[in-house]
């Protein structure tokens, strides 16, 4: 609890700090803040967790693993903000405040115990979002990005909130505890309401919208291509991974004795995802729209812990999320960095960065490893262990299919070290300052660390 309390009060600090013109102090304040939060996060790991404030958040090892890698992954995107936010305006104190408050929306998200505190932390965190995908305000793409993503993004909401009414309305409880018994109360499908199923239906639709699940997928794109590419790294790694530890916690606490009804319809997800992410990313000459794709066909495979619900299923999560995020964080931080020079995203802008600046293009290669899954790297160990839990669950053909994709994306992937390594630089040497090489490497050998030895992270939850 106390995490929440100081990622929620470090916001109002900065905004007090913006507002005495203490532009230096922003950065330094919020990555201790974080750190302090982080701290506090791993500190009741372990301890016996019991929901609180009557059954409506429950923090246990669960919600402290979830909040430890948005934390850390939020730290790593902010510490590539020096000089970025300045660039965009002069008045910064807002942007760290409103992405700490979509961070404290994730943390009710990922610890809810009520559905009206998923509600809430996802309204938190969307709200905050839909300012950042618009706030750079002369940009017409940025503004853009931000109608597409409020108007998405409400029209998803009335979905979900809907389908807790009718969870409430058949079950008579928004704690999850009393929803799990009372399914548990009926344990034949006949005695279900239709109205129970229904709801269902309509939190699957709510969701898969959140975290950019084909067919509901269509705002993705044109949102993360037209928000700052700092926003867009926070919405598809920090965003993307609460979206999914909140969906895989109300699933396995409400909805697994369910699971012959829902998982069909998540089936038929899954494989559109996969499809259409893939295939429709070998077409961009865009990178960035390139990873909004990938963000895409990554959520096929993060939805194989859900389909194949599981006492592995968390873990599973956590894992490929994990890699997902630190591997994205490089490729958006590489692609920053190249279009400060080039002012272009297109694939042709990284030709030749290899002889340009060998360290940028060997940690961009081996972000682009992890995403494709390739062995050795963290991505790879993510995908194994997606795999291995479809396949405990017989869904074989699911994996056939999964595998299909992943060999598709090896194209688009390997498209950049290509243009990196074997294509002619245009422009004079690119220069990475001192906290990016920080950063990017880091990132890097992490990736190598968990792939090489993956028991680092593979036992946690």
């Amino acid at each position: 609890m106390s995490t929440l309390i100081i990622i929620s009060i470090l916001p109002i600090l900065l905004l007090y700090l913006g507002l005495y013109k203490v532009q230096k102090a922003l950065l330094p304040v919020t990555i201790i803040g974080l750190l302090a939060a982080l701290g506090s996060a791993v500190a009741q790991w372990n301890n016996s967790a019991q929901p609180i404030y009557h059954g409506m958040m429950l923090f246990d090892n669960f919600s402290i693993a979830f909040s430890a890698i948005t934390i850390i992954s939020t730290i790593l995107i902010l510490l590539l903000s020096k000089g970025y936010f300045e660039r965009i305006s002069q008045h910064i104190a807002e942007y760290y405040a409103i992405i700490l408050f979509s961070l404290a929306g994730i943390i009710v998200m990922v610890s809810f115990y009520n559905l009206t505190m998923l509600f809430i932390g996802i309204e938190i965190m969307s709200v905050s979002l839909y300012i950042l995908a618009g706030i750079k305000k002369s940009d017409f793409a940025s503004n853009e990005a931000a109608l597409k993503y409020f108007l998405m993004g409400a029209f998803s909401t009335g979905f979900l909130l809907f389908g807790i009414t009718l969870i409430y309305g058949a079950s008579g409880s928004f704690n999850l505890e009393v929803i799990r018994d009372w399914v548990l109360a009926h344990p034949h499908p006949g005695d279900i309401t239709p109205m129970f199923y229904t709801g269902i239906l309509l939190i699957i639709v709510g969701l898969c919208f959140k975290v950019g699940a084909a067919p509901f997928h269509f705002w993705t794109p044109d949102v993360y291509e037209g928000s700052p590419t700092l926003i867009t790294a926070f919405m598809s790694t920090v965003v993307k991974t609460a979206g999914f530890a909140a969906f895989l916690r109300l699933f396995s606490a409400c909805f697994a004795p369910l699971s012959d009804f829902w998982v069909p319809v998540l089936l038929i997800i899954t494989i559109v995802t996969l499809f259409i992410g893939n295939i429709t990313a070998l077409y961009q000459q865009s990178f960035k729209r390139m990873l909004a794709f990938s963000s895409i066909s990554h959520a096929g495979y993060l939805l194989f812990a859900i389909v194949a619900l599981g006492a592995s299923s968390a873990n599973s999560v956590f894992i490929y999320a994990s890699a997902y995020s630190i591997a994205s964080i490089i490729a958006f931080g590489a692609l920053i960095l190249v279009h400060q020079q080039s002012s272009s995203d297109n694939f042709d802008s990284f030709n030749g960065l290899a002889k340009k600046n060998p360290f940028l293009a060997l940690v961009l290669t081996i972000s682009m490893l992890s995403l494709a899954g390739i062995p050795l790297t963290a991505g790879f160990i993510g995908k194994f262990f997606m795999f291995s839990g479809a396949l405990m669950k017989y869904q074989v053909w699911l994996v056939i299919l999964a595998v299909v994709n992943a060999v598709i994306s090896v194209f688009y992937y390997f498209r950049v070290i290509i243009a990196m390594y074997f294509r002619d630089a245009e422009n004079e040497a690119l220069i990475v300052p001192f906290y990016y090489k920080i950063v990017l490497g880091f990132s890097a050998l992490v990736i190598i660390l968990i792939g090489i030895y993956p028991a680092l992270i593979s036992n946690l939850i």
